[in-house]
Protein backbone atom coordinates (compact mmCIF):
# COMPACT_ATOMS: atom_id res chain seq x y z
CA UNK A 1 0.00 0.00 0.00
CA UNK A 2 1.42 3.32 -0.68
CA UNK A 3 2.98 5.53 2.44
CA UNK A 4 1.08 7.97 4.21
CA UNK A 5 3.82 10.30 4.20
CA UNK A 6 4.36 14.27 6.81
CA UNK A 7 4.41 16.80 4.69
CA UNK A 8 7.70 18.13 3.30
CA UNK A 9 7.03 21.63 4.90
CA UNK A 10 7.42 19.85 8.38
CA UNK A 11 11.16 18.77 7.65
CA UNK A 12 12.76 21.55 9.04
CA UNK A 13 10.49 21.90 11.76
CA UNK A 14 11.26 20.93 15.82
CA UNK A 15 9.93 21.45 18.50
CA UNK A 16 12.25 19.25 21.05
CA UNK A 17 10.37 20.58 24.54
CA UNK A 18 7.83 17.68 23.15
CA UNK A 19 10.20 15.60 21.36
CA UNK A 20 11.68 12.64 21.59
CA UNK A 21 12.34 13.08 25.21
CA UNK A 22 9.31 13.27 26.34
CA UNK A 23 8.22 10.02 24.60
CA UNK A 24 11.11 8.39 26.44
CA UNK A 25 9.76 10.09 29.52
CA UNK A 26 5.83 8.44 29.00
CA UNK A 27 7.42 4.92 28.19
CA UNK A 28 9.40 5.01 31.67
CA UNK A 29 6.08 5.98 33.40
CA UNK A 30 4.01 3.76 31.42
CA UNK A 31 6.21 1.17 33.02
CA UNK A 32 5.52 2.57 36.71
CA UNK A 33 8.66 4.88 37.18
CA UNK A 34 8.00 8.47 38.68
CA UNK A 35 9.30 10.96 36.22
CA UNK A 36 10.21 14.79 37.66
CA UNK A 37 9.21 16.80 34.25
CA UNK A 38 11.69 19.60 34.21
CA UNK A 39 10.86 20.45 30.33
CA UNK A 40 8.44 22.56 30.20
CA UNK A 41 7.14 25.84 32.21
CA UNK A 42 3.54 24.27 33.09
CA UNK A 43 2.60 25.86 36.47
CA UNK A 44 -0.72 23.32 37.28
CA UNK A 45 1.39 20.14 38.65
CA UNK A 46 3.91 22.34 40.73
CA UNK A 47 0.90 23.97 42.93
CA UNK A 48 0.90 27.35 41.44
CA UNK A 49 -3.13 28.46 41.23
CA UNK A 50 -4.75 30.80 39.38
CA UNK A 51 -6.19 34.00 41.41
CA UNK A 52 -9.76 33.39 42.73
CA UNK A 53 -10.97 36.83 41.04
CA UNK A 54 -9.95 35.02 37.68
CA UNK A 55 -11.97 31.49 38.33
CA UNK A 56 -14.63 33.52 39.60
CA UNK A 57 -14.91 35.73 36.47
CA UNK A 58 -14.45 32.85 33.94
CA UNK A 59 -17.25 30.77 35.41
CA UNK A 60 -19.80 33.52 35.65
CA UNK A 61 -19.52 34.43 31.83
CA UNK A 62 -19.84 30.53 31.24
CA UNK A 63 -23.32 30.53 29.95
CA UNK A 64 -22.52 33.51 27.53
CA UNK A 65 -19.34 32.04 26.22
CA UNK A 66 -21.20 29.13 24.32
CA UNK A 67 -21.13 30.88 20.80
CA UNK A 68 -18.43 32.28 18.48
CA UNK A 69 -17.03 35.39 19.43
CA UNK A 70 -15.88 37.85 17.12
CA UNK A 71 -13.01 36.62 15.67
CA UNK A 72 -10.59 39.22 16.73
CA UNK A 73 -11.64 38.72 20.19
CA UNK A 74 -14.35 40.12 23.03
CA UNK A 75 -14.34 43.86 23.18
CA UNK A 76 -14.08 43.77 27.43
CA UNK A 77 -10.42 41.37 26.73
CA UNK A 78 -9.50 43.76 24.18
CA UNK A 79 -10.15 47.16 25.78
CA UNK A 80 -8.67 45.76 28.90
CA UNK A 81 -5.27 44.95 26.58
CA UNK A 82 -5.10 48.22 24.76
CA UNK A 83 -5.47 50.24 28.32
CA UNK A 84 -2.99 48.03 29.79
CA UNK A 85 -0.45 49.06 27.09
CA UNK A 86 -1.74 52.88 27.25
CA UNK A 87 -1.16 52.62 31.30
CA UNK A 88 2.90 51.66 29.86
CA UNK A 89 2.64 54.51 27.75
CA UNK A 90 1.75 53.45 24.51
CA UNK A 91 -1.13 55.86 24.73
CA UNK A 92 -2.42 55.77 21.16
CA UNK A 93 -3.13 51.73 21.27
CA UNK A 94 -6.77 51.44 20.36
CA UNK A 95 -8.97 48.45 20.79
CA UNK A 96 -8.64 47.56 17.27
CA UNK A 97 -5.11 47.61 17.55
CA UNK A 98 -5.37 44.09 19.36
CA UNK A 99 -6.00 40.51 18.54
CA UNK A 100 -6.90 37.63 20.91
CA UNK A 101 -5.42 34.59 20.39
CA UNK A 102 -5.65 30.61 22.12
CA UNK A 103 -2.31 31.73 23.71
CA UNK A 104 0.85 33.35 21.95
CA UNK A 105 1.86 30.16 20.48
CA UNK A 106 -1.49 29.96 18.20
CA UNK A 107 -0.72 34.17 17.37
CA UNK A 108 3.00 33.47 16.61
CA UNK A 109 1.72 31.32 13.80
CA UNK A 110 -1.27 33.37 12.60
CA UNK A 111 1.32 36.13 12.15
CA UNK A 112 3.83 34.37 10.21
CA UNK A 113 1.31 32.72 8.08
CA UNK A 114 0.28 36.07 7.09
CA UNK A 115 3.67 37.83 7.03
CA UNK A 116 5.75 35.21 5.31
CA UNK A 117 6.78 34.83 1.80
CA UNK A 118 9.09 32.22 0.55
CA UNK A 119 12.26 33.46 0.54
CA UNK A 120 11.71 35.59 3.35
CA UNK A 121 14.57 35.77 5.68
CA UNK A 122 13.34 36.10 9.68
CA UNK A 123 15.81 37.04 12.35
CA UNK A 124 15.85 34.87 15.34
CA UNK A 125 17.36 34.80 18.77
CA UNK A 126 19.90 31.62 19.73
CA UNK A 127 18.94 30.36 21.85
CA UNK A 128 14.76 31.24 21.31
CA UNK A 129 11.74 29.85 22.17
CA UNK A 130 11.17 27.00 19.49
CA UNK A 131 8.46 27.47 18.21
CA UNK A 132 9.80 30.78 16.26
CA UNK A 133 11.88 28.70 14.18
CA UNK A 134 9.79 26.02 13.68
CA UNK A 135 6.88 28.71 12.50
CA UNK A 136 8.83 30.57 10.28
CA UNK A 137 9.95 27.48 8.75
CA UNK A 138 6.50 26.05 8.40
CA UNK A 139 5.20 29.56 7.00
CA UNK A 140 7.58 29.34 4.25
CA UNK A 141 10.44 31.08 5.40
CA UNK A 142 13.99 30.57 6.57
CA UNK A 143 15.06 31.53 10.32
CA UNK A 144 18.67 33.36 10.55
CA UNK A 145 19.53 32.62 14.12
CA UNK A 146 21.31 35.76 16.07
CA UNK A 147 23.81 34.94 19.07
CA UNK A 148 22.52 35.96 22.25
CA UNK A 149 26.16 36.37 24.42
CA UNK A 150 26.79 34.13 27.45
CA UNK A 151 29.92 36.28 28.97
CA UNK A 152 27.60 39.17 28.42
CA UNK A 153 24.19 38.09 30.50
CA UNK A 154 23.16 36.43 27.45
CA UNK A 155 21.95 39.94 25.93
CA UNK A 156 21.53 39.86 21.90
CA UNK A 157 24.93 40.74 19.93
CA UNK A 158 23.88 43.56 18.30
CA UNK A 159 26.50 43.54 15.75
CA UNK A 160 26.02 39.61 15.42
CA UNK A 161 22.54 41.23 14.18
CA UNK A 162 23.67 43.80 12.00
CA UNK A 163 26.03 41.03 9.97
CA UNK A 164 23.03 38.72 9.57
CA UNK A 165 20.84 41.08 7.94
CA UNK A 166 20.56 40.54 3.93
CA UNK A 167 18.14 42.05 1.45
CA UNK A 168 16.16 39.26 2.48
CA UNK A 169 15.16 40.18 5.55
CA UNK A 170 12.33 41.16 6.55
CA UNK A 171 11.48 40.91 10.66
CA UNK A 172 13.35 40.45 13.84
CA UNK A 173 12.22 38.47 16.87
CA UNK A 174 12.97 40.04 20.37
CA UNK A 175 12.00 37.31 23.23
CA UNK A 176 12.45 39.77 26.07
CA UNK A 177 12.42 38.29 28.98
CA UNK A 178 14.07 35.20 27.06
CA UNK A 179 13.27 31.97 27.43
CA UNK A 180 15.23 29.54 27.66
CA UNK A 181 17.89 31.98 29.26
CA UNK A 182 16.12 34.16 31.56
CA UNK A 183 18.30 37.76 30.49
CA UNK A 184 16.10 40.71 31.29
CA UNK A 185 17.40 43.01 28.35
CA UNK A 186 18.71 46.86 29.18
CA UNK A 187 16.78 50.00 27.47
CA UNK A 188 20.09 50.14 25.55
CA UNK A 189 20.04 46.92 24.03
CA UNK A 190 16.32 47.07 23.60
CA UNK A 191 16.63 50.32 21.54
CA UNK A 192 19.55 48.88 19.93
CA UNK A 193 17.58 46.13 18.50
CA UNK A 194 15.08 48.23 17.53
CA UNK A 195 17.46 50.85 15.64
CA UNK A 196 18.40 48.26 13.61
CA UNK A 197 14.66 47.09 12.76
CA UNK A 198 14.07 50.92 11.75
CA UNK A 199 17.61 51.28 9.77
CA UNK A 200 16.75 48.34 8.12
CA UNK A 201 13.10 48.51 7.46
CA UNK A 202 12.01 45.52 9.48
CA UNK A 203 8.82 44.50 11.50
CA UNK A 204 9.72 43.97 15.23
CA UNK A 205 8.45 40.70 16.74
CA UNK A 206 8.08 41.10 20.30
CA UNK A 207 7.65 38.19 22.45
CA UNK A 208 7.22 39.28 25.60
CA UNK A 209 5.16 36.66 27.59
CA UNK A 210 7.14 36.77 30.94
CA UNK A 211 7.37 40.47 31.22
CA UNK A 212 5.62 40.70 35.01
CA UNK A 213 7.91 37.61 35.81
CA UNK A 214 11.05 39.45 36.79
CA UNK A 215 13.54 39.34 39.26
CA UNK A 216 15.27 41.93 41.99
CA UNK A 217 16.16 45.38 39.95
CA UNK A 218 15.61 44.01 36.34
CA UNK A 219 13.34 46.44 34.58
CA UNK A 220 11.52 45.36 31.75
CA UNK A 221 11.25 47.38 28.05
CA UNK A 222 8.60 47.78 25.54
CA UNK A 223 9.95 47.31 22.49
CA UNK A 224 6.83 48.90 21.36
CA UNK A 225 8.00 52.19 23.43
CA UNK A 226 10.97 51.80 21.39
CA UNK A 227 9.89 51.54 18.19
CA UNK A 228 7.78 54.52 18.65
CA UNK A 229 5.72 55.53 15.45
CA UNK A 230 8.01 54.89 12.49
CA UNK A 231 8.33 50.90 13.24
CA UNK A 232 6.09 48.63 12.63
CA UNK A 233 6.09 46.40 16.16
CA UNK A 234 3.65 43.58 17.11
CA UNK A 235 3.65 42.65 20.41
CA UNK A 236 2.96 39.40 22.34
CA UNK A 237 1.83 38.31 25.40
CA UNK A 238 -0.89 37.05 27.88
CA UNK A 239 -2.13 35.18 30.85
CA UNK A 240 -0.24 31.42 30.68
CA UNK A 241 2.44 32.29 33.16
CA UNK A 242 2.00 35.02 35.18
CA UNK A 243 -1.23 34.47 36.50
CA UNK A 244 -0.75 30.50 36.28
CA UNK A 245 -4.04 29.64 33.92
CA UNK A 246 -1.80 27.97 30.97
CA UNK A 247 -4.38 25.71 30.14
CA UNK A 248 -6.84 28.81 29.54
CA UNK A 249 -5.11 29.58 26.36
CA UNK A 250 -5.42 33.61 26.40
CA UNK A 251 -2.78 35.60 24.80
CA UNK A 252 -2.90 38.80 22.56
CA UNK A 253 -1.12 40.45 19.86
CA UNK A 254 -1.40 44.25 20.16
CA UNK A 255 0.26 46.08 16.62
CA UNK A 256 1.55 49.61 17.23
CA UNK A 257 3.46 52.17 14.46
CA UNK A 258 3.13 52.67 11.07
CA UNK A 259 -0.17 50.79 10.72
CA UNK A 260 -0.94 52.77 7.53
CA UNK A 261 2.53 51.15 5.66
CA UNK A 262 1.39 47.71 6.74
CA UNK A 263 -2.44 47.35 5.48
CA UNK A 264 -2.15 44.73 3.42
CA UNK A 265 -0.59 42.43 5.85
CA UNK A 266 -3.17 43.11 8.84
CA UNK A 267 -6.18 42.13 5.97
CA UNK A 268 -3.95 38.72 5.93
CA UNK A 269 -3.93 38.51 9.66
CA UNK A 270 -7.53 39.34 9.88
CA UNK A 271 -8.62 37.17 7.20
CA UNK A 272 -6.34 34.02 9.03
CA UNK A 273 -8.23 35.10 12.13
CA UNK A 274 -11.80 34.56 10.59
CA UNK A 275 -10.53 31.46 9.27
CA UNK A 276 -9.98 29.94 12.94
CA UNK A 277 -13.11 31.48 13.47
CA UNK A 278 -12.17 32.87 17.29
CA UNK A 279 -10.22 31.82 20.46
CA UNK A 280 -11.37 30.22 23.18
CA UNK A 281 -14.44 32.20 24.64
CA UNK A 282 -13.94 31.19 28.17
CA UNK A 283 -10.57 32.29 28.40
CA UNK A 284 -10.91 36.01 27.08
CA UNK A 285 -13.14 36.11 29.96
CA UNK A 286 -10.34 35.85 32.03
CA UNK A 287 -8.50 38.73 30.62
CA UNK A 288 -10.29 41.66 31.78
CA UNK A 289 -9.93 40.35 35.54
CA UNK A 290 -6.44 39.63 35.15
CA UNK A 291 -5.44 43.01 33.90
CA UNK A 292 -7.21 44.86 35.92
CA UNK A 293 -7.65 43.30 39.33
CA UNK A 294 -4.84 42.45 42.01
CA UNK A 295 -1.65 41.43 40.34
CA UNK A 296 -0.48 38.70 43.17
CA UNK A 297 2.43 37.83 41.04
CA UNK A 298 3.78 40.49 42.77
CA UNK A 299 4.24 38.60 45.67
CA UNK A 300 6.02 35.64 43.72
CA UNK A 301 8.87 37.40 42.63
CA UNK A 302 10.34 39.07 45.74
CA UNK A 303 12.38 37.47 48.03
CA UNK A 304 10.18 35.33 50.27
CA UNK A 305 8.36 34.55 46.80
CA UNK A 306 7.98 30.84 45.35
CA UNK A 307 9.49 31.99 42.30
CA UNK A 308 12.29 33.91 43.59
CA UNK A 309 13.43 31.74 45.92
CA UNK A 310 13.05 28.61 43.63
CA UNK A 311 14.78 30.11 40.81
CA UNK A 312 17.51 31.60 42.98
CA UNK A 313 18.49 27.91 44.64
CA UNK A 314 18.30 26.54 41.12
CA UNK A 315 20.72 29.26 40.06
CA UNK A 316 23.17 28.79 43.09
CA UNK A 317 22.80 25.05 43.42
CA UNK A 318 23.67 24.50 39.81
CA UNK A 319 27.14 26.74 39.71
CA UNK A 320 28.15 24.81 42.89
CA UNK A 321 28.46 21.15 40.26
CA UNK A 322 31.93 21.12 38.70
CA UNK A 323 31.99 22.11 35.47
CA UNK A 324 28.49 23.81 35.46
CA UNK A 325 28.10 27.60 35.11
CA UNK A 326 24.72 29.45 35.39
CA UNK A 327 24.09 32.99 34.03
CA UNK A 328 21.74 34.17 36.74
CA UNK A 329 18.11 34.63 35.68
CA UNK A 330 16.50 37.99 35.90
CA UNK A 331 13.25 37.11 35.00
CA UNK A 332 11.25 33.78 33.14
CA UNK A 333 11.44 30.39 34.70
CA UNK A 334 14.15 28.47 33.66
CA UNK A 335 17.71 28.52 33.68
CA UNK A 336 20.05 27.48 30.99
CA UNK A 337 23.31 26.34 32.74
CA UNK A 338 26.95 25.22 30.96
CA UNK A 339 28.61 22.13 30.68
CA UNK A 340 31.94 22.80 30.33
CA UNK A 341 33.51 21.37 27.44
CA UNK A 342 36.12 19.81 28.33
CA UNK A 343 34.82 18.05 31.36
CA UNK A 344 31.94 17.08 29.49
CA UNK A 345 32.55 16.07 26.29
CA UNK A 346 29.08 15.85 24.76
CA UNK A 347 28.82 15.22 21.32
CA UNK A 348 24.75 14.57 20.93
CA UNK A 349 23.07 16.57 23.91
CA UNK A 350 19.59 15.27 22.97
CA UNK A 351 21.30 11.79 23.98
CA UNK A 352 22.46 13.32 26.98
CA UNK A 353 19.30 14.66 28.11
CA UNK A 354 17.95 10.98 27.67
CA UNK A 355 20.84 9.07 29.24
CA UNK A 356 19.82 11.67 32.51
CA UNK A 357 16.56 10.68 32.09
CA UNK A 358 16.72 7.04 32.31
CA UNK A 359 19.13 7.44 35.21
CA UNK A 360 17.92 9.78 37.05
CA UNK A 361 14.11 10.44 36.18
CA UNK A 362 14.99 13.91 35.30
CA UNK A 363 13.39 15.23 32.50
CA UNK A 364 15.38 18.51 31.02
CA UNK A 365 15.27 19.91 27.34
CA UNK A 366 19.21 20.27 25.73
CA UNK A 367 20.45 23.12 24.61
CA UNK A 368 20.10 22.25 20.54
CA UNK A 369 16.57 21.88 20.78
CA UNK A 370 16.26 25.53 21.38
CA UNK A 371 18.45 26.04 18.39
CA UNK A 372 22.11 26.90 20.46
CA UNK A 373 24.52 26.12 17.82
CA UNK A 374 26.58 24.27 20.47
CA UNK A 375 25.95 20.79 23.21
CA UNK A 376 26.73 22.10 25.71
CA UNK A 377 23.76 23.54 27.50
CA UNK A 378 20.41 22.40 28.84
CA UNK A 379 17.34 23.96 29.88
CA UNK A 380 16.01 23.17 33.71
CA UNK A 381 12.57 24.42 34.62
CA UNK A 382 12.43 26.16 37.83
CA UNK A 383 8.95 25.64 38.93
CA UNK A 384 8.93 22.42 41.61
CA UNK A 385 9.19 23.87 45.01
CA UNK A 386 12.97 24.27 46.91
CA UNK A 387 12.66 20.45 48.36
CA UNK A 388 12.05 19.06 44.76
CA UNK A 389 14.21 21.61 42.96
CA UNK A 390 17.16 20.37 45.75
CA UNK A 391 16.47 16.43 44.99
CA UNK A 392 16.37 16.99 41.52
CA UNK A 393 19.38 18.98 40.79
CA UNK A 394 20.95 16.99 43.56
CA UNK A 395 20.80 13.97 41.23
CA UNK A 396 21.66 15.76 38.10
CA UNK A 397 24.95 16.18 40.02
CA UNK A 398 25.31 12.64 40.78
CA UNK A 399 24.70 11.63 37.10
CA UNK A 400 26.97 14.35 35.83
CA UNK A 401 29.90 12.88 38.41
CA UNK A 402 29.67 9.75 36.68
CA UNK A 403 30.45 11.64 33.13
CA UNK A 404 33.07 13.72 33.87
CA UNK A 405 36.19 13.32 31.52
Amino acid sequence: MRQIRQSKKLHDVRYDVRGPILVEAQRLEAEGHRILRLNIGNTAPFGFEAPEAILADVTRHLAQAQGYSESQGIFSARTAVAQYYQQRGLRETAVDDVFIGNGVSELISMVLQAFVDEGNEILVPAPDYPLWTGAVSLSGGTPVHYLCDETNGWAPDLADVEAKITEHTQAIVIINPNNPTGAVYSKQVVDGLVDIARRHELVVFADEIYEKIIFDDAVHHHAAASAGDDVLCLTFSGLSKAYRVCGYRAGWVMISGPQEIAQDFLEGLTLIANMRMCANVPGQHAIQTALGGYQSIEELIVPGGRLYDQIMLADRLLNQIPGVTNVRPQGALYCFPRLDPEMYPIDDDQAFVIDLLRAKKILVTHGTGFNWPRTDHFRLVTLPDVGQLEDAIGRIADFLATRRS
